[in-house]
């Protein structure tokens, strides 16, 4: 009788243990063993067939502004000039075709919303877009809101400035997977409110990819920036020298921000841009295939 009990009590704390051990996914159920494994998430395979299919596209709207209309604004030298840097370095690294991607030098106000237009019609859901303005920038104390400055904006009229409301707008409207703002102008900053943090590792980054993102990474916060931009620059060096197949903007922001500071009298900011539809993902640069095997 003594020896049946004890085999009984030596079975329950089998069943006991081992039920410890047993972590239930969505799907099926995990065993854990002494040695941890990474697990490669359902999702994160469909995206890498979404890719591979071409069925995820990366569309991008690069925009550098030097000469403007009205003499009472200040031309500039080097927006364009850092506009095609940039327009090289991703569609020639990164998994950006040339077809979906527009650079647009000294655009107007106009040129911008029909860009924009264009790009709410034919990016899809699970689509990333990425949007780029480089030129002059202005913040309205009164308003409490920011303007981009086309290149026929008036300095005495408003009706030619960009709003950052109206951006904001059109975000809301654009219905890709992920958005990033790219912006070195003055006051960039104003459209920004909460940073983020990432961890560095690859489930990190399928579960960045997984969540909508709307982020924006500016040269400064309130403040002016200079035209020859060490912003751009270590910006471009970065996505330059990366050897990383799948690397989040907040890594990429993480290696060069000190080397801005250090460098300028500005800070960046990779920031949530509040209240478009982000959940807490991340705009994740890919690099093409025959660079990143070399």
């Amino acid at each position: 009788m003594q020896k049946n009990i004890v085999l009984v009590l030596i079975c329950c704390f089998l069943v006991i243990n081992l039920s410890a051990q047993v972590v239930r996914s969505g799907k099926a159920p995990i065993r854990l063993s002494s040695k941890p494994e990474i697990i490669e998430s359902q999702d994160a395979l469909t995206i890498t067939d979404a890719l591979r299919d071409n069925d995820v596209k990366f569309y991008a709207l690069i925009i550098g502004i030097n000469n403007y209309s009205d003499p009472g604004i200040m031309d500039l030298d080097k927006p364009i000039h850092d506009a095609e840097l940039f327009y090289d370095v991703l569609t020639k690294r990164y998994t950006f075709d040339t077809a979906n991607v527009s650079l647009i030098r000294n655009a107007t106000y106009a040129e911008i919303v029909e860009a924009l237009d264009h790009y709410g019609r034919e990016i899809k859901p699970e689509d990333n877009f990425l949007i780029f303005f480089a030129g002059h920038g202005v913040w309205e104390m009164e308003s409490d809101n920011g303007f981009w400055l086309p290149s026929d904006a008036s300095k005495n009229s408003k009706v030619a400035w960009f709003r950052n409301s109206t951006l904001r707008d059109y975000l809301r409207e654009i219905r890709s997977k992920h958005t990033l703002l790219i912006s070195d102008a003055c006051f960039a900053g104003s459209i920004l409110i909460k940073t983020r943090t990432l961890t560095d590792a690859p489930m990190a980054i399928n579960k960045l990819y997984d969540l909508k993102s709307r982020k924006a990474m500016t040269s400064g916060t309130l403040t002016e920036v200079p035209d020859q931009s060490a912003f751009l620059k270590y910006l471009i060096d970065g996505l330059k020298n990366n050897n990383e197949k799948y690397l989040p903007s907040q890594q990429l922001f993480s290696s060069f921000r000190i080397k801005v500071i250090n460098n300028s009298t500005v800070v960046p900011q990779l920031e949530v841009i509040y209240d478009v539809g982000d959940e807490g993902g991340d705009f994740i640069f890919f690099l093409k295939d025959e660079i990143s095997t070399e």
